[in-house]
């Protein structure tokens, strides 16, 4: 059985383990994915600076060198090929592309310059082929004031990123002139906004504690903001991770600034309701919210400027569809049942989905690979039940691609541009620099 499993995160990665961990049916698995690269979010998405969380990279990296699984990157489902012709290629598909756009705001002025997603700014520093540089390289170093919407874990990496010194992150593999950037940057005060209270936010305590260990960045919360109320007292004393992250605040409330050159801002209960300025944003309009009863949040109508010309929104990812495939708009996953596709109600034959984009942008790394394990069940039980389809093409995909002059980049490819990145960080004493350009990426591919 050959299948073809679209997108290298660690969804598709556990997806392809699974399947040729198993012995019922020997099975052929391709990794694809439109970049040169595999891994995705923990390549492109984990902050450089959590060196243990994007070590899991070397788990993931074994699996592509086990027998029966390749990589081929640089392939774009939809352009280079359809998904009908993916289909004819292989007797069954698993979708694990992600969920890699950005949600807004919603509020006025928000598509002032200045005002950028957390998901293009991460992409940024984590060197991404398709990161805008010119914007991000024009706006940090103009930038004196940042804003940064949510209190989940990437908005605490925005934070803390835009917060630490370059002394901090030059042993990352940030590409070279990100840490150029952030060595120009102005910025002294950074807020870190969240429209519900301490014990509703969703930040690990791991990550929270680190904005208050930062070199030379004070953070800054008021006795207001640390204060819960009834509802929220109970919900931190129930759930210990909620408590923990409550007494991290707390304690950083009890502070007396050091006087350190940047300051971090940590505001609960505000919402930012409109972005002003002349072309570029100067301006974050801020209303204070209050808890109502049911849980929700509500806003009080007391308003506050906060001078910024660098806002950046962490309020989620989403998913995108695909071509001819189903997709639902409301919940921006593809729709399905234990992993079968549904088209109005109908599974799709030899059609499967995993991960974000099977159950929305949540969980840990860890959560993928029994989320990935599941789909692969039902995939294994169509195979053993005779309902899978019989591919039409029997030249395969790479054939195909040929035909067209695509460049695929093979897992030995991948190999040769992990060993360019290597090679790159020790010329600075780091253990691997980032390489960022596509052009370069598929020149290293090469050099096989």
């Amino acid at each position: 059985m050959r299948v073809a499993v679209v997108g290298s995160g660690p969804s598709g990665i556990y997806a392809a383990d699974a399947l040729v961990s198993q012995e019922d049916v020997p099975v052929e698995v391709d990794i694809i994915d439109r970049l040169p690269v595999p891994f995705g979010l923990v390549r492109y998405g984990v902050a450089p600076d959590h060196v243990s969380i994007r070590s899991v990279r070397d788990t993931l990296n074994k699996v592509l060198a086990k027998p029966g699984v390749r990589f081929l990157g640089n392939i774009t489902i939809g352009q280079d090929v359809t998904t009908a012709e993916l289909l004819d290629c292989y007797d069954a598909v698993v979708l694990t592309y992600g969920a890699s756009s950005d949600r807004q705001l919603g509020i006025p002025g928000e598509d002032l310059d200045g005002s950028v997603a957390a998901t293009d700014f991460v992409a940024w520093y984590c060197g991404h082929p398709d990161a805008d540089r010119e914007r991000f390289e024009r706006l940090i170093p103009t930038a004196t004031s940042a804003v940064v919407v949510g209190v989940g874990n990437v908005a605490v990496d925005v934070t803390r990123v835009l917060a630490k010194t370059v002394g901090e992150l030059d042993s990352t593999d940030m590409p070279q002139h990100v840490l150029d950037t952030f060595g120009r940057s102005g910025i002294t005060d950074v807020y870190l906004l969240g429209r519900r209270g301490p014990a509703q936010a969703t930040f690990t305590t791991k990550e929270l504690k680190e904005l208050g260990e930062l070199v030379e960045a004070d953070v800054l919360v008021s006795e207001e903001d640390a204060t819960l109320d009834e509802g929220s007292a109970a919900k931190a004393e129930a759930e210990r991770a909620i408590g923990r992250n409550v007494a991290v605040i707390q304690e950083w409330a009890q502070r007396t600034p050091e006087g350190k050159p940047r300051r971090i801002h940590v505001r609960f209960l505000s919402r930012p309701i409109e972005l002003t300025g002349d072309g570029r944003v100067s301006t974050v309009i801020v209303e204070r919210t209050r808890l109502t009863p049911e849980g929700g949040v509500e806003g009080t109508g007391d308003t506050e400027e906060i001078s910024a010309d660098l806002v950046v929104r962490s309020v989620g990812y989403r998913g995108t569809p695909l071509e001819d495939l189903p997709f639902d708009e409301r919940a921006n996953v593809i729709p399905h049942v234990d992993g079968r596709v549904q088209r109005d109600g109908v599974s799709l034959p030899g059609v499967y989905v995993a991960g974000w984009i099977k159950r929305g942008p949540t969980g840990i790394i860890g959560t993928n690979k029994k989320d990935a394990v599941a789909t692969v069940e039902s995939l294994l039980a169509d195979a053993a039940s005779g309902s899978l389809p019989t591919p039409g093409n029997s030249g395969g995909l790479e054939v195909l691609l040929a035909e067209r002059g695509v460049r695929i980049v093979p897992t030995l490819g991948w190999n040769a541009i992990d060993g360019a990145e290597q090679a790159l960080g020790a010329t600075r004493g780091r253990d691997r620099t980032t390489i960022h350009d596509r052009e370069d990426l598929l020149a290293a591919a090469q050099a096989i």
